[in-house]
C-alpha cells in the first residue's frame, strides 16, 4: 500500500481517530499519509475554556502526526463554525494538487455533526477543484482516484463498509501511542472510550477480512458527483 493519502476531518481527532490507523500502515510501507483538520475541535471539552482547549488540541495533533509519520495541515476555522463555501473547499483543492494524492478519506456525508458533513462537502468538493484545469501554470490539475468515507461511529446514517485495510501490529501500536495524547479520546471530556472503541472495532472487523484488525470504509458514490459537481 505505496501510497500518498489525504485525510479530511472535520475537527482536530477525527481523521487521527478514524483513518489514524490506515494512515500509520501507510507510512510504515513508504507511503506519505497528509492529515488536514478542517477545525480546532476547541469547544470539546465541558471544563477548559476554548482558548485554552485550542492550544491543547494544536499539541495533540502535532503529538499524533509526528508518532506515525504523517504531514499535519490545520485549517483556521472555529469548531462548530466551518462555513459551507468555496474558500474551505478551495484550501483542500490546494493541498490536492500539491501533493496528488492515491486515496482521499473523510466523514461520511451524513452526521450528528455539522462540521462533520461540512469537511466531508470541502473534501468532495475540493477533489472537483483539483481536478479541474485553471489559470495558474504551476498549479497542476489532479484526479484523486480512490474517495474513500472512514467509519465513525457518529456518522453511521446509511453508512455500509465496503472496503477494508488490514492493520498490522506496528501501525496500530503507533496509532494508539498517538491517540492516546488526545484528552476525548482517552475519555476525559465526555466520557465516551474512544480508544477502546475503535481498537474493539478493528478486531470486529478483521474478522469479516481474516485479519486480526482491519479498518472499514465506504467507497465515494453517486455523493462524490452530487456534491462536488459545479
Amino acid at each position: 500500500m505505496t501510497k500518498t493519502v489525504i485525510a479530511v476531518g472535520g475537527h482536530i481527532g477525527d481523521m487521527e481517530l478514524t483513518a489514524g490507523p490506515t494512515l500509520a500502515k501507510v507510512v510504515l510501507e513508504g507511503g506519505r499519509a497528509i492529515i488536514v483538520d478542517c477545525t480546532y475541535g476547541e469547544r470539546g471539552h465541558p471544563r477548559l475554556a476554548p482558548s485554552v482547549y485550542k492550544e491543547q488540541k494544536l499539541h495533540e495533533a502535532t503529538f499524533f502526526a509526528e508518532k506515525i509519520g504523517a504531514e499535519l495541515v490545520t485549517l483556521d476555522y472555529s469548531d462548530g463554525f466551518l462555513p459551507d463555501d468555496e474558500a474551505v473547499a478551495e484550501q483542500v483543492a490546494e493541498v490536492i494538487r500539491g501533493a496528488k494524492p492515491d486515496i482521499l478519506i473523510t466523514h461520511w456525508i451524513r452526521s450528528m455533526h455539522r462540521d462533520h458533513e461540512r469537511a466531508a462537502q470541502a473534501a468532495l468538493r475540493g477533489a472537483f477543484l483539483a481536478s479541474i484545469p485553471i489559470e495558474e501554470l504551476d498549479a497542476e490539475r489532479h484526479s484523486v482516484p480512490t474517495i474513500l468515507h472512514a467509519e465513525n461511529w457518529e456518522d453511521m446514517d446509511g453508512f455500509e463498509a465496503d472496503t477494508f485495510f488490514a492493520i498490522p501490529e506496528e501501525a496500530y501500536a503507533r496509532w494508539r501511542e498517538g491517540i492516546q495524547e488526545h484528552a476525548f479520546a482517552r475519555g476525559e471530556t465526555y466520557g465516551f472510550r474512544f480508544i477502546d472503541y475503535y481498537s474493539a472495532l478493528m478486531e470486529v472487523k478483521g474478522c469479516l477480512v481474516g485479519e486480526k484488525r482491519a479498518a472499514a470504509f465506504k467507497t465515494a458514490g453517486n455523493e462524490k458527483f452530487a456534491l462536488a459537481g459545479p
